[in-house]
């Protein structure tokens, strides 16, 4: 995978800051004790004003890099807290496979005693109880991407919590995804977030994701049942700080929109009165993302 971006190092951002700070208070105390010390005739010369003004530019300056680091610094964070999301949500699954491998010789005995026993009904109903657990894991399973595939675990016993019928459409396995799987994570956790927030008020949820590729993209969609968002919302959604629910920052979709945008992508929306339609796509050879200097 090409590399997209500067990194940013917090020991580097850290280290910047005490420099750029101490020469700032450097320079004040000396010019401060210039002024104390020098006879008053002095300070009309013109060597105090170029003093001043070498004083004022590099405060100045140092007061924009760190700005610009303490910038950096917090998108760093921001990609350290999605990427520990994106850890945890692999390591639920990771223990979920575990678990079913741990169990799944206990099970074939419990079956195997109750065929014995000729409790064949009994067996059958164990079997599809046991196989509905194992299918709902499988399902998620069809990705080359651990972390979309753990996402889609947690989406989907979120999804079942709140009484949504999930549709998974993977039709494509997204090897060699051109991006992190953690950015793509927070790109589908958004929309399917918001998607379980869209049906809060619907009887018969249903939500549907489906994931695709052809020969010069990745495509997804998530696609819900829930009321239809209003004309005026729907031209400026992906704005910043623009949102339809009650509460909320309205950032999500902005950010959804901005991560595949810098990477030469794009989305779209479909709002009626049967569905909402969120449909995105990323090239499968994407331009690196330029970085200010």
């Amino acid at each position: 995978m090409k590399k997209l971006k500067r990194n940013v190092n917090p020991k580097k951002a850290f280290v910047m800051a005490i420099v750029t700070n101490g020469m700032q208070v450097g320079l004040i105390v000396v010019i401060v004790a210039y002024l104390l010390l020098m006879p008053e005739a002095v300070m009309h010369l013109p060597m105090a004003r170029y003093i001043l003004a070498i004083a004022a530019c590099v405060v100045i300056w140092g007061g924009v890099v760190d700005i610009r680091e303490a910038f950096a610094t917090r998108k760093l964070m921001n990609q350290l807290d999605d990427m520990d999301d994106t850890i945890t949500a692999m390591e639920t699954l990771n223990n979920t496979l575990r678990a079913q491998r741990h169990d799944f010789l206990n099970h074939l005995q419990v079956v195997y005693s109750l065929m014995e026993m000729e409790e064949y009904e009994e067996a059958n109903a164990y079997i599809e109880k046991v196989y509905g657990a194992i299918t709902s894991v499988s399902r998620v399973m069809k990705t080359a991407n651990p972390a979309i595939n753990a996402l889609l675990q947690v989406k989907l016993a979120a999804c079942e919590k709140a009484g949504i019928r999930v549709k998974l459409n993977i039709q494509s396995a997204w090897k060699d995804l051109p991006i992190q799987g953690w950015e793509m994570c927070k790109v589908l956790s958004n929309l399917i977030d918001n998607a379980i927030d869209a049906l809060e008020e619907v009887t018969d949820r249903q939500l549907t994701l489906t994931l695709t590729e052809d020969l010069k993209s990745f495509r997804f969609s998530v696609s819900n049942n829930g009321p239809m968002i209003p004309v005026k919302s729907q031209k400026s959604i992906f704005s910043a700080g623009i949102t339809t629910k009650a509460t909320g920052h309205g950032m999500g979709l902005f950010i959804v929109k901005k991560v595949l945008n810098d990477r030469g992508g794009d989305i779209t929306l479909v709002s009626d009165a049967e569905r909402t339609e969120f449909s995105g796509w990323l090239p499968k050879e994407i331009t690196p993302v330029k970085e200010n200097p």
